[in-house]
Formats: C-alpha cells, sequence, structure tokens
C-alpha cells in the first residue's frame, strides 16, 4: 500500500531528483516551455508553483530562498525581473501541461509544460482586464432615464454644427 507517499520518485535518487528537478525549473524560467515527460512535468509544476509565488513579493528573503532551490543566479534574477511581475495579479496555476502524445522512442506520454501568462495563443484573444469597482443597483433606476437625454442633447449640438458651416 502506498499510504502518505505523495511524490513521485521518478526512477531516480533524492539528490538526483532535486538536481533535474532544478534544472527543469531554470530552463522553463528562462524559455518560457519545454518539452518532457507527463511524470516530469507533473512533478516540475509542484516544484516551480511555490517558487513563482515566492517571486511575487521582492525581498532579499524570498530571493535566498528561491536560490537555494534553483541554484542559478541568472535563472533567479529573470524570475524575478520578467515572470514575477507578468503573475502578480495571478493568485495561482502559473503553468499549464499540454498533452503531446506518445514519444517514438519508447512510447513515454509526452507533455508541455508552460508559463500561462507567456503563451501569447491564448492570451491574443483576452483584452488587458481593467480593475473596476462594483456598483450598486441603488442609483441605476434615476441615471439610466436620465441617460437618453444626455446622449440626445450631444447629437442636437452637432447636427446645429454642421448646420452653420454649411
Amino acid at each position: 500500500m502506498r499510504h502518505g507517499k505523495k511524490i513521485n520518485h521518478l526512477g531516480r535518487k533524492t539528490a538526483h531528483r532535486h538536481s533535474m528537478l532544478a534544472n527543469m525549473a531554470c530552463s522553463l524560467v528562462e524559455h518560457k516551455r519545454i518539452n518532457t515527460t507527463v511524470a516530469k512535468a507533473k512533478a516540475l509544476k509542484q516544484f516551480v508553483e511555490p517558487l513563482v509565488t515566492k517571486s511575487k513579493e521582492d525581498t532579499t528573503h524570498n530571493r535566498r530562498l528561491v536560490f537555494a532551490k534553483l541554484r542559478q543566479k541568472e535563472a533567479v534574477a529573470e524570475l524575478f525581473r520578467t515572470v514575477a511581475p507578468k503573475v502578480g495579479d495571478r493568485p495561482g496555476g502559473y503553468t499549464r501541461i499540454i498533452k503531446l502524445g506518445n514519444r517514438l522512442g519508447d512510447n513515454a506520454d509526452m507533455a508541455m509544460i508552460e508559463l500561462v501568462d507567456f503563451n501569447e495563443l491564448y492570451n491574443a484573444g483576452k483584452a488587458t482586464k481593467k480593475k473596476s469597482t462594483r456598483r450598486s443597483r441603488r442609483g441605476s433606476g434615476s441615471s439610466s432615464a436620465a441617460a437618453p437625454a444626455a446622449k440626445a442633447a450631444p447629437a442636437k449640438a452637432e447636427k446645429e454644427a454642421k448646420k452653420e458651416e454649411e
């Protein structure tokens, strides 16, 4: 039975697995998407998401915590400089796993893992979301009745201006 065993060991010893995940995370931060097996992608997602959450607040302590996991100064700088501002308003779910099919050599399930906000194809249709305040319904009755009259007044003024020009 596998009671309480949540970590996928990926057929590696602990040190090898941590080094592999750190290298894959650095590649993901640098290239914004990588191709790997589905099992490694799921393990990488659990490894990277807390690091991205820490990078949203740029403090020396958070930089040191992230550097302890990633072990590459350039990847940490890239994470805090470019990735963190793009995901600043997102509450979680910074990565996306897309299954690609099976690998030719050994028929392993392949997947592409990518940072969500860096995919232009998925974000092209969505406009940047403006933060708006929530409006109550109490005052809407009187303002909606006055709205058509307000729209009609500028239209009349434009027509009169055109007549004066002619």
